[in-house]
């Protein structure tokens, strides 16, 4: 098909991320739900600048002929990635000033923006840089040309302009009458990495004050840093580096060495993006140009103030009051009453819906695999784990017990490669086998399996997730969590595990779990085949298909196909969805929603009508080209009825949002999903998290799809 039909997969996450900046802007909730979203957007905004927008710019390198095989111009999708960014830095800034910082003096608590007045913050403030920023303080005189500067990753800092008060100095000005020729410049790190981006001042009158970290430096540039200079100005810059790890050859030597190497290398990648005051001056720009060998495309003006993923820490002096109502993790009365999870698997398979229960049932999974005697092995998947992990302990003990265990490692989960080398290192020594990432691939499964002596048989037992084994992410990212020893799903994990050490054997046959690289693709083929023959036969058609993202263009064409064909397709993507819903002729038959609340949906799930024969799976694969391709992805089936219809009964909550819901239009808007003055507000993540605790997700369930 042509380009046309597909939406570029960054401007796409582009629209996204602008989602998420809405919730800022949402005055229904708490003020400090609305701060954190800055951070969010903040933060994902970095992330884009690291790797996506760095990948755009290393095409822009391609001859002009050869660009005809890339379907797309980079320098033209470089300039609408620059130009949506511009778009959406500018609600950035009007949210912030015009609504997040009025909003906090209304509530007596102010951020000031640029010196202190008070004298008595202005004493804290003296005394908090001499006891507090001093030890962290390395100015650094700018020699353009005559030495190498360097600026580390993601960190701010600040240029300053400033000219000696030495007579030699002023004798020159005073002969050449160019003040500017006498210039100084120099950069000053902000220590955020050591200290609060936000300090407490001295409350005032029951007012509550906080004053950026790089401001109090400013205070006491003159005073303390700079003496026998005249500070002029300071300026916040900030640069952004490659972030890709670069690994030539991951099919010879040492893959492990080679991606430590590689995250020595990040911190010195090629800048993606230079953030800048927007007040800094022409000719000081093209001075820090010069002398961090930057390019115009490079260059990105901003505010007076970087880095706003620290809202994230920004103190809240009224803690809870102004912050989201709690949802605190739901237990299972009926697990709880069983002594262990092998017991309750025993009578039958479970499925839990994290945030909204407890993840602490995957603990006493692994835990108890842990102690009890008639465990003899563990196997899991590891791609992100949390810091001082759990999970990990788990593993540990385990071997320590005398338990053969057995990790798969992926250690090109990016940003998290040094936690996961670190963890692996913690496990081998307490004697865990560890197996590397496999050359070429990722390894994206999140699975587990022990094996249990029961009546002097092996029993497998398993765990299969769509969201990664971290018990800190699981409170906030919205995943399914199924435990089975269904034989069939063992015989196929089993396989699975066998493959993953010995991967040279391609031929692996897999009978019910849906594994990328050996029978994934063909098999979602074939389901949207026989929703397509269902309506050829005159019977109703019907896929409703949760993702993070839509990007491969073989699962959009066979979707867009199945729509032409008269398939009614509902998608909930969060993010990236390349697929244009409602094309005339192409895709009127499909709906794209995205919800954004506050928890993250992560899960990934795919049920097809079949004639009122549902079949739903769900898993750990989205629906783009590095999944399908380049991963070890796993998507197992439901057959129990029951969790089946539990899960349907989400998705139709879901489906049925008009508070958080928008849905994608042919231009990447995101579009509010609203609901008649006398339609009932559906907020999807509360309505289900109520449903739950009530015990009411089965009641009250109504057919996913139409009648």
């Amino acid at each position: 098909m042509s380009y046309s039909y597909y939406f570029d997969r960054d401007l796409s996450w582009l629209s996204f991320n602008y989602r998420v900046l809405l919730e800022a802007s949402d005055q229904s909730l708490p003020l400090y739900e609305r701060i954190k979203f800055l951070a969010i957007y903040s933060s994902n905004l970095d992330e884009f600048f690291r790797v996506r927008v760095a990948s755009v710019r290393s095409l822009l390198s391609v001859k002009r002929k050869k660009r005809q095989d890339l379907g797309y111009d980079p320098e033209i999708l470089f300039k609408s990635i620059l130009r949506e960014i511009d778009r959406q830095l500018f609600e950035f800034e009007k949210i912030y000033t015009n609504q997040i910082l009025p909003e906090l003096a209304s509530n007596d608590i102010h951020l000031l923006q640029g010196m202190p007045k008070h004298p008595e913050h202005q004493e804290f403030v003296e005394q908090f840089f001499r006891e507090e920023v001093i030890p962290f303080m390395h100015p650094e005189l700018l020699r353009r040309k005559r030495i190498r500067h360097f600026l580390r990753d993601n960190v701010l800092y600040l240029v300053v302009k400033l000219y000696s008060t030495r007579d030699k100095a002023k004798k020159e000005v005073e002969e050449t009458g160019d003040k500017e020729q006498a210039a100084r410049r120099a950069i000053v790190m902000v220590p955020t990495q050591y200290l609060p981006r936000f300090v407490e001042l001295p409350a005032i009158n029951g007012k509550h004050y906080f004053m950026y970290l790089e401001d109090i430096i400013r205070y006491n540039l003159q005073k303390e840093v700079f003496i026998g200079y005249h500070v002029a100005d300071s300026y916040a810059i900030k640069l952004n580096r490659n972030a890709d790890l670069m690994i030539e050859d991951e099919f010879s030597g040492d893959l492990v060495e080679k991606i430590r190497k590689s995250l020595r290398k990040r911190q010195t990648g090629i800048p993606s993006r230079f953030l800048f005051d927007q007040t800094l001056p022409r000719n000081l720009l093209e001075y820090l140009m010069d002398t961090f060998s930057l390019k115009k495309g490079d260059l990105l003006a901003g505010g007076r103030y970087h880095n706003f993923h620290d809202f994230f820490g920004f103190p809240n002096p009224y803690a809870p009051a102004l912050e989201r109502d709690a949802y605190p993790p739901l237990r299972v009365p009926e697990l709880d009453q069983l002594t262990t999870m092998a017991e309750a698997i025993d009578q039958k398979n479970w499925l839990l819906h994290f945030p909204y229960q407890s993840y602490d049932y995957v603990l006493r999974f692994l835990n108890g695999a842990a102690t009890d005697p008639a465990i003899v092995s563990i196997k899991t998947t590891q791609y992100r784990v949390a810091s001082n992990s759990a999970i990990v302990n788990a593993l540990i003990r385990a071997a320590q017990n005398g338990k053969d265990v057995t990790v798969f490692v992926e250690l090109k989960a990016r940003f998290d490669e040094q936690a996961n080398l670190k963890s692996a290192e913690e496990m081998k020594q307490a004697g865990v086998n560890i197996i590397y990432s496999l050359p070429g691939l990722k390894v994206h499964a999140k699975v587990a399996m022990v094996e249990r002596i029961v009546d002097g048989n092996k029993i497998g037992y398993a765990f299969l997730s769509t969201g990664n084994f971290n018990e800190k992410t699981a409170r906030i990212y919205a995943d399914h969590g199924f435990f089975t020893r269904d034989k069939k799903l063992i015989n196929d994990l089993q396989k699975l595990f066998l493959h993953l050490a010995n991967p040279e054997d391609k031929t692996v046959d897999f009978q019910h779990l849906l594994v990328a690289q050996f029978n994934m693709r063909a098999r979602f083929y074939r389901l949207i085949d026989r929703e397509i023959e269902h309506v050829a036969n005159g019977r109703k058609g019907e896929v409703v298909i949760k993702l993070n993202n839509l990007e491969d263009k073989g699962m959009i064409d066979k979707l867009y196909e199945a729509s032409q064909a008269g398939v009614v397709i509902h998608l909930i993507v969060r993010g990236i969805c390349c697929l244009r819903a409602g094309m005339t002729g192409i895709s009127e038959n499909i709906t794209v929603t995205r919800i954004v609340d506050q928890f993250l949906e992560h899960a990934r799930v795919f049920v097809f009508r079949n004639d009122g024969d549902h079949e739903l799976f769900m898993g750990s694969a989205d629906w783009m080209g590095r999944n399908l391709l380049r991963r070890i992805e796993v998507v197992f089936p439901i057959y129990d009825q029951n969790l089946k219809a539990e899960v349907m009964e989400i998705l139709r909550i879901q489906l049925r949002d008009n508070v958080k819901a928008t849905r994608l239009n042919q231009q990447l808007e995101n579009v509010w999903v609203t609901s008649r003055e006398d339609e009932v507000k559906i907020r999807s993540q509360i309505e289900i998290y109520e449903r739950i605790r009530e015990g009411k997700l089965m009641e009250l369930a109504e057919p996913l799809f139409s009648s």
